[in-house]
């Protein structure tokens, strides 16, 4: 079982992530921060404790800021002076505020690249020299469907589609140091989220009634099933697997109909 440090993993899809991982036998350290954030509805870390006590299994929960390198570096020392390496590492934390490029005002476009790209940068940069000394690893990152563009996101989509092109250059740097780096990306159109349900106001129901496509399963997805796809890539199951992107949900990639303006 692996060392794998989850960042943004301590509410919603980052909480299912570090709840599936703990369950099947990793060493997680999750971290993200306590206060609800632009957008989400994520706050303190009790429900990822009750959530991992339920499973029966455990995980180190910290607070700490992925925008910052110094909070980074902590959670990697705290990391490799508790487990001894690192092995994995899930690029989950984001923010994704909505908005045109004429509605979104410049601090805000500015804080979206430095948590959901310069944080995805700030974690590898941190956590691949340990990768690579243990022999390899595997970092997953968590995309979006808006990578591909998608209305009312300008800088979120911006931020994602910065995600794919990064993870696929990293693949190549790292391709002889065997560190596998991939994307996993969250689809279904229904799945809940502490981003998704924030968007609606913190309405968890009126999220829940909104038309979704849904996936091939006949049901929206779940954060388990993308937390599934995560432990997939970080597996020797996915040893030969790197540079390339899973698709959560529906066919996000291949676009969808433009909603109707209001």
């Amino acid at each position: 079982m692996a060392v794998v440090i989850v960042t943004g993993g301590t509410f919603g899809l980052g909480q299912s992530i570090t709840v599936e991982l703990a369950r099947r036998g990793h060493q997680v350290v999750a971290f993200g921060l306590a206060q609800p954030q632009v957008s989400s509805t994520a706050q303190g870390f009790e429900s990822v404790r009750q959530e991992l006590e339920a499973a029966g299994c455990t995980a180190d929960v910290l607070e700490a800021d992925v925008s910052s390198a110094a909070d980074v570096q902590r959670v990697v020392e705290h990391t490799v002076s508790r487990y001894g390496t690192i092995q994995g590492v899930v690029n989950n934390a984001a923010i994704g505020p909505l908005g045109t490029v004429l509605t979104t005002e410049e601090p805000v476009f500015g804080k979206i690249l430095d948590v959901n790209v310069k944080g995805t940068y700030l974690m590898s940069r941190a956590a691949l020299p340990h990768m690579i000394r243990a022999g390899g690893g595997s970092i997953v990152n968590i995309g979006s469907g808006a990578g591909y563009g998608k209305p009312n996101m300008a800088a979120y989509a911006a931020s994602k589609g910065a995600i794919v092109a990064l993870s696929m250059a990293m693949a190549y740097d790292h391709f002889h140091e065997r560190v596998r780096v991939n994307v996993a990306i969250p689809g279904g159109g229904g799945i809940v989220s502490g981003m998704s349900v924030g968007r609606f106001g913190g309405d968890t129901d009126a999220f829940v009634r909104k038309p979704a496509p849904g996936t091939a399963a006949g049901r929206p997805a779940s954060g388990r099933d993308l937390a599934n796809a995560v432990a997939f890539l970080l597996s020797d199951e996915a040893a030969a697997i790197s540079g390339t992107v899973i698709d959560v949900g529906c066919f996000a990639h291949q676009g969808g109909p433009v909603p109707p303006k209001p």
